[in-house]
């Protein structure tokens, strides 16, 4: 079993504290000496307040330590607001050696306020992935010896840990794709959240989600092969043998196919050679060879 967050929590009450003038030395200033310490100016009036507040509690909770944090009124503390010319709330600074390192003023999207909790905690040498990274490693590895299942659970107790990270839900489509659960690798990718959606991770995972359901269709290879001998014109036939191919694992023998129909007619089925080749592309890692000069040769053909 893998640890994804390292050591227990710490008990929220020490991690999160109400600080006035009386003890802010104590608590945040010589308590940043040890780790950083997130300081949230705030007002009960303060409608952003009420949602930046929680939302900063709960990055720091699941840093489990790395960080602590101490939340000012400003209305009863009126003194260390002006000592810190804070001018609107909410308005969050960062500590760090007893100096002010990090901060900013208004409500924040979550993943704003979680960039900026990970770079306050690597900026007192902490390691904001809180284990994360060596978990995706493990999980990656098992998906390699073929333990898609073991895979799955492990790419799932990350995301549970971290809903943002790109690599977590990637490596859970691939390991559905694994599993030839298609349905749930494509629900999976279609529940990523909007604003890490274009990421190239997610991109290579819906291109091999395309590539296994067309390798679910594909014929088979002998007889789309010898279709292909009967009438070498037949850029279906060739199309069609391009698919079974790389539904057989010839990556490379299915690029050369597509690359000949281009050849042959760029324009054939609506480009449909040239899409087919990206969706290949990027369904493979950018610096694999097949990728690399099956791009080249694409490019050569595009400008003669």
């Amino acid at each position: 079993m893998i640890e994804l967050g390292g050591s227990a929590p710490a008990d929220s009450g020490d991690l999160i504290k109400d600080v006035n003038e009386s003890n802010f030395m104590q608590d945040v200033v010589e308590a940043s000496n040890e780790v950083p310490v997130i300081v949230d100016f705030w007002a009960p009036w303060c409608g952003p307040c009420k949602t930046l507040g929680p939302a900063l509690e709960a990055e720091v909770i699941a840093a489990k330590g790395a960080v602590k944090m101490v939340k000012i009124n400003v209305d009863e503390n009126q003194m260390i607001a002006g000592q810190m010319q804070v001018q609107s709330i909410p308005t969050v600074f960062a500590f760090y050696k007893g100096q002010p390192v990090d901060g900013f003023q208004g409500a924040v999207p979550p993943s704003e306020i979680k960039a900026f909790v990970a770079k306050v905690i690597e900026a007192g040498g902490g390691d904001a992935s809180g284990g994360l990274d060596d978990a995706l490693d493990a999980a990656n590895a098992m998906l390699d010896e073929g333990a898609a299942d073991d895979a799955a659970q492990t790419f799932a107790a990350i995301l549970e840990e971290d809903d943002q990270c790109v690599a977590a839900y990637a490596g859970l489509a691939r390991a559905y794709l694994a599993l030839e659960d298609m349905d749930q690798a494509e629900a999976i990718l279609n529940g990523v959240p909007a604003e890490i959606s274009s990421d190239a991770l997610i991109e290579a995972a819906f291109a091999q989600l395309a590539l296994a359901r067309q390798a679910a269709e594909a014929g088979p290879l002998a007889e789309m092969s010898a279709a292909v001998e009967a009438n070498p014109d037949d850029l279906q036939a060739r199309f069609d043998l391009a698919t079974a191919l790389n539904a057989n694992g010839q990556t490379q023998e299915a690029v050369d196919a597509l690359l000949e129909i281009f050849r042959r007619d760029r324009e054939w089925n609506d480009g449909a050679a040239k899409a087919q080749l990206f969706t290949i592309f990027d369904a493979l890692k950018a610096e694999d060879p097949i990728v690399l000069n099956g791009r080249r040769k694409l490019s050569s053909m595009i400008f003669v």
